[in-house]
């Protein structure tokens, strides 16, 4: 076992927010090395829909930062280098009853005044933004800056600009140990690196999998996740151009440039972030698919042809938990960011601005709020 010092940062997880944190501190002028376990934005960070909404943030106070992200998207060409297939389709969210209409006016003036462009419209105006819609929708919102880019291509695109700032990424390589030294943090590693990292200061970017490495820093919080579903169809004439979801929460929906219709919304799958195996839940796919018939009837003999499952860390406030750990020096965290590829970008810059001793464009979301030190 080698010992690897020098390191001003070690950034563990190599997901969007990691590597954005990783990037900006090395471009910032710090010595810094990223761990992740798999590949570079392999996991949640590469497989999910690439959404780009300013209408679903769990709360208002992200709408700022989910503003933030879309931009830092948008732009991906200036600071990553790389063009990653952004699109801006415009997106509707949908309400099929009176009580999700209430709930729709309700939520979106809230995501409006913390200064999301949210327009509420009438159903007849929806079918004209997007005649591709059902009769079903009784009451519709409306933001033109909803649209998604291609998180299949971000890793590739991160490893490239994390090398060209000299940062060390060490892939394959899962954390074994975090240890406080009285200088820094030693990091053990197993896989590629096959070493202990000394640094001075470490960030968890570690998403459903952030339990045993805050327990190895003697704490612990109420980190939740939550197994997402999704699926793709075959290839097909354009049906449907616009985002689409459902105020209830039980539906994303966009079709691509190749033709293929993405298929989402939170229907649950079978799984767990420290246990081998995941599972496809039929009747929650079959629900997904009939709901989406339900907004779009052109999906009504529609093929799938994939399926998949990916997890998504969450806290009970809905809110992240983003800055320093509690009692811990050097130590910070990023985590619990749902919406995390809209926001994930921008969050992961705000942090990485803090550590340089700069200003962020918006605050940070305190770990000590939930995080606590637990008797040795």
């Amino acid at each position: 076992m080698t010992s690897t010092t020098g390191f001003d940062v070690a950034v563990v997880g190599g997901g969007v927010m990691g590597c954005t944190i990783a990037l900006h501190l090395a471009r910032g002028g710090m010595r810094v090395a990223v761990l992740e376990r798999h590949g570079l934005c392999t996991q949640a960070s590469g497989i999910n829909a690439g959404t780009l909404s300013m209408q679903h943030p769990p709360h208002p106070a992200l709408v700022p930062y989910a503003l933030g992200g879309r931009d830092l998207w948008r732009t991906s060409g200036d600071w990553l280098g790389a063009e990653i297939g952004f699109r801006e389709r415009g997106g509707l969210v949908l309400a099929f009853t009176d009580e999700e209409a209430e709930a729709l006016e309700t939520r979106m003036a809230e995501r409006k005044a913390a200064g999301s462009p949210i327009e509420v419209v009438s159903a007849g105006r929806a079918r004209e933004i997007e005649p591709g819609l059902s009769k079903h929708p009784i009451l519709a919102s409306y933001c033109a800056l909803d649209g998604f880019a291609n998180s299949s291509l971000i890793g590739s695109a991160f490893r490239t600009a994390l090398n060209g700032a000299s940062a060390e990424v060490h892939e394959r390589s899962p954390v074994t140990a975090i240890e406080k030294t009285g200088d820094g943090f030693a990091i053990h590693a197993a896989g590629s690196v096959g070493s202990v990292i000394q640094a001075r200061r470490v960030v968890l970017a570690t998403g459903v999998w952030s339990a045993q490495p805050l327990k190895w820093l003697g704490l612990a919080g109420p980190i939740g996740f939550v197994s997402n579903q999704m699926a793709v169809s075959e290839r097909m004439d354009r049906v449907v151009s616009r985002m689409l979801g459902v105020v209830a929460g039980n539906l994303s929906l966009k079709q691509v440039d190749n033709g293929t219709v993405l298929i989402g919304g939170g229907w649950q799958g079978l799984g767990h972030p420290e246990k081998e195996g995941t599972a496809i839940l039929r009747h929650n796919l079959i629900g997904n698919l009939r709901m989406a018939r339900h907004a779009v009837p052109a999906l009504g003999d529609v093929r799938i042809v994939r399926t998949w499952l990916g997890y998504r860390d969450d806290t009970p406030d809905r809110l992240p938990l983003v800055g320093p750990l509690p009692g811990v020096e050097g130590a910070f965290l990023i985590v619990g960011v749902r919406d995390g590829f809209t926001v994930g970008p921008f969050m992961g810059k705000v942090l990485a601005d803090f550590m340089l001793g700069r200003e962020p464009e918006q605050p940070l979301f305190d770990p000590a709020r939930l995080v606590v030190a637990v008797p040795s």
